[in-house]
């Protein structure tokens, strides 16, 4: 039987985001589709939100980055961070920072984003943790709309992975 597609988050303690969903397909495709740039860019921006993800590099090693870039209405906002933890299909660990637009500097501390693919017969469970820096960043992160967002486009991952098995 295949798990429902659903995704939930939890805060945990007063500093945590954690995520969680599950995928119908191989860890190997889930993982090509967060980390490679022509995937990422067909899934990464909600698409209700009326954005675009109009920049996607990624330099997928231990001490590599990436940045990517949305663009919508009021302007571009770019997501950006550094690979601490590459292990493909498994395990990614990165840094994320947020700019409101490309000439500002980041909002708030950087997070730390664990990410796990856990293959299942035949699918696999992904869970992000997001580390804040404090219980405000995290609010902040909140505040952002980030839940209805993160949900949207992993339905859009879960599209992606479908397309390609």
């Amino acid at each position: 039987m295949k798990p429902k597609l659903e995704t939930t988050l939890e805060l945990v303690g007063d500093r945590e985001i954690v995520v969680t969903r599950a995928f119908h397909g191989p860890a190997h495709i889930v993982f090509e589709c967060w980390t490679k740039p022509e995937l990422v860019r067909r899934w990464w921006a909600p698409r209700s939100h009326g954005v675009a993800l109009v920049g996607c590099e990624v330099e997928l090693r231990a001490g590599g980055g990436y940045r990517y870039t949305m663009r919508h209405a009021g302007g571009d906002m770019v997501f950006s961070g550094e690979y601490r933890e590459v292990t493909p299909p498994s395990r990614l660990v990165y840094t994320e920072a947020f700019q409101p637009a490309p000439d500002l500097s980041p909002v708030g501390e950087p997070t730390v984003n664990t990410v796990t693919f856990d293959e299942r017969a035949c699918s696999t469970f992904v869970t992000l943790v997001t580390t804040c820096a404090s219980a405000e960043v995290r609010e902040m992160i909140l505040a952002t709309g980030m839940e209805s967002g993160m949900r949207e486009h992993l339905e859009q991952l879960a599209e992606l992975v479908a397309s390609r098995l």
